[in-house]
């Protein structure tokens, strides 16, 4: 069971946010030209949904290594040099996002201090900010774990894993 959750939690927590996205669009297109009304909480649902969407989508990608990157090199270098370069590659992607989990964790805490909550659905504005740092320790766990994969192929002389994509 937790090896099917370390390769389909963001999946289904992609698809969770995306079908949310969609219904609440589309409720909210539907509403506006049908009825000539629209709410707020359907505007601020597909926002935060969507800021979801996107960190978890980081931490997704990051583990199949599906993220947009320059590798023409990569392709002209040994097994070993390119494994190298992917293990340099997220370790500063983990200095990188342990900065701004930090500093987005701050904000998080700074919302908590002060109880401010959303206009429309007036839920405490913690539980969307929190999407930040949540995507940024989901994108350091993935990274550890790439480089713990990396680390045992370079050690083994595996060929690297070049990366899949999200959904196939």
């Amino acid at each position: 069971m937790i090896d099917s959750l370390n390769r389909n939690a963001e999946r289904w927590a992609l698809i969770v946010f995306y079908v949310m996205l969609v219904a609440a669009m589309f409720i909210e297109v539907l509403r506006r030209e049908i009825l000539a009304y629209s709410s707020i909480w359907g505007e601020e649902i597909v926002r935060y949904a969507f800021i979801y969407l996107a960190w978890i989508g980081a931490a997704a990608a990051v583990r199949e290594r599906a993220h947009i990157r320059i590798d023409v090199i990569l392709h002209y270098l040994g097994n070993r040099t390119r494994t190298l370069l992917y293990i340099f590659g997220d370790l500063v992607m983990v200095a990188v996002a342990l900065i701004a989990l930090y500093w987005s964790f701050e904000t998080v805490l700074v919302s908590a201090k002060f109880g401010s909550v959303t206009h429309g659905l007036r839920i405490s504005q913690v539980w969307f900010l929190a999407a930040v740092p949540v995507g940024f320790a989901l994108v350091c766990f993935r990274l550890v774990q790439s480089m713990i994969r990396d680390l045992g192929d370079l050690r083994h002389q595996r060929p690297v894993f070049k990366g899949n994509r999200l959904f196939d």
